[in-house]
C-alpha cells in the first residue's frame, strides 16, 4: 500500500516541483482556500496556540495571524516540493546567509558545532547552508512513516549536501564522529514539544511554562561542542534571510539549562516580531506540569 500510495503522488509532486514560482505561488492560493476554508487543517490547535502565546492581540489581531499563518504554511510546503527542482542559483538568491563569516569564524576553532533553530519562516531552506560550511553537516528529522517518501525526503536533501539522521540516531552519530575525531554541523529545531517522559527541564516559552527540548544542550556539553542561534527572517513572498548568533562563547561552562532557555527566548523573539511565519499548528503547550 506504501509503495502504491508513493506512485500515485510521485508524479503530482514532480510536476509542481517544475512550476515556475509565479505559478507555484498560485496554485499556493489555491491550497490555502482548501486548507483553511474547507478542511480547516489544525484550526483549533492553531487558535488555542495563538491565544495562549499572544493573550495581548485582540481575537481580531490573532484572526489575521491566523490566516496569514495559513498562507505561509501552504506556500513553505510547496517550497520543499520545489527543492526537488530548484538550481543552486535560484536556491542562492531566494535564501540567503548574511554574515556567514560568524560561522566559518567559529569553525576555525577545531570543534563540532551545533546550529539551533525554530520552525519559523523557512526551515526547509535551511539546508542549503550545508554547501558553505567545512564540517559535514547532518540535518536530524523525524522519521516519515511511508519508507518510500522517507527516501524521496532524504534524497531532496542530500541535494545539498545534507546527511539526514532520524532522532534516534543523532546521539550514536554524534558519539561515533567524536570517538573517530570528525567534526560535524549539527541542525537542531528544537522548539516543539519533547515527549513528556523524556522531559528534563521545564522552562518558560511565550510566557507559558512548558516542557523543553534539551537533547542539543546536552550534547554540546558532553562532547565540548559550540552552539549559535540561526535566526531567519521572511524577507517577502519566497525570499529569506539567516543571521547567525553566537549563543554562548563558552557553553560547556555556563549552568545547565541555560543554553535551552537563552534559545527560547531568541525564538520568542523572532515569532514577536512577525508571528504569522511561526509553526502554530503544533501541539506546542500541551502539556501541564504536575
Amino acid at each position: 500500500m506504501q509503495l502504491l500510495v508513493f506512485l500515485l503522488l510521485y508524479p503530482i509532486i514532480m510536476l509542481i516541483s517544475f512550476l515556475p514560482f509565479r505559478v507555484l505561488y498560485l496554485f499556493s492560493d489555491m491550497v490555502y482556500g482548501l486548507v483553511y476554508y474547507i478542511i480547516g487543517y489544525r484550526k483549533k490547535t492553531v487558535r488555542h496556540n495563538l491565544a495562549n502565546a499572544l493573550p495581548h492581540l485582540s481575537e481580531k489581531e490573532r484572526l489575521i495571524i491566523e490566516k496569514k499563518s495559513y498562507r505561509h504554511l501552504c506556500d513553505m510546503f510547496l517550497e520543499m516540493v520545489k527543492t526537488m527542482s530548484i538550481s543552486e542559483k535560484e536556491m542562492d538568491k531566494r535564501f540567503k546567509f548574511t554574515n556567514l563569516d560568524t560561522l566559518t569564524a567559529m569553525e576555525k576553532e577545531g570543534k563540532s558545532i551545533a546550529v539551533m533553530m525554530a520552525h519559523y519562516a523557512s526551515y526547509e531552506w535551511a539546508i542549503s547552508l550545508n554547501k558553505y560550511s567545512s564540517l559535514t553537516s547532518y540535518a536530524i528529522y523525524k522519521k516519515i512513516a511511508n519508507k518510500y517518501f522517507d527516501k524521496l525526503v532524504k534524497d531532496i536533501r542530500l541535494k545539498f549536501k545534507a546527511v539526514l539522521i532520524t532522532t534516534r540516531e543523532t546521539i550514536p552519530t554524534v558519539e561515533k564522529n567524536h570517538r573517530e575525531k570528525r567534526l560535524g554541523l549539527y541542525g537542531f529545531a528544537s522548539d516543539q514539544s519533547p515527549q513528556l517522559s523524556k522531559t528534563h527541564h521545564w522552562g518558560t516559552f511565550m510566557g507559558i511554562e512548558t516542557p523543553v527540548h534539551t537533547g542539543a544542550e546536552m550534547l554540546v556539553k558532553r562532547f565540548d561542542m559550540n552552539v549559535i542561534f540561526m535566526k531567519v527572517k521572511k524577507v517577502k513572498r519566497g525570499y529569506y534571510e539567516a543571521t547567525f548568533e553566537t549563543l554562548f562563547d563558552h557553553p560547556t561552562e555556563v549552568p545547565n539549562y541555560e543554553i535551552s532557555d537563552e534559545f527560547l527566548r531568541r525564538v520568542e523573539r523572532q515569532i514577536l516580531e512577525a508571528p504569522e511565519y511561526y509553526l502554530w499548528t503544533h501541539k506546542r503547550w500541551k502539556h501541564k506540569k504536575k
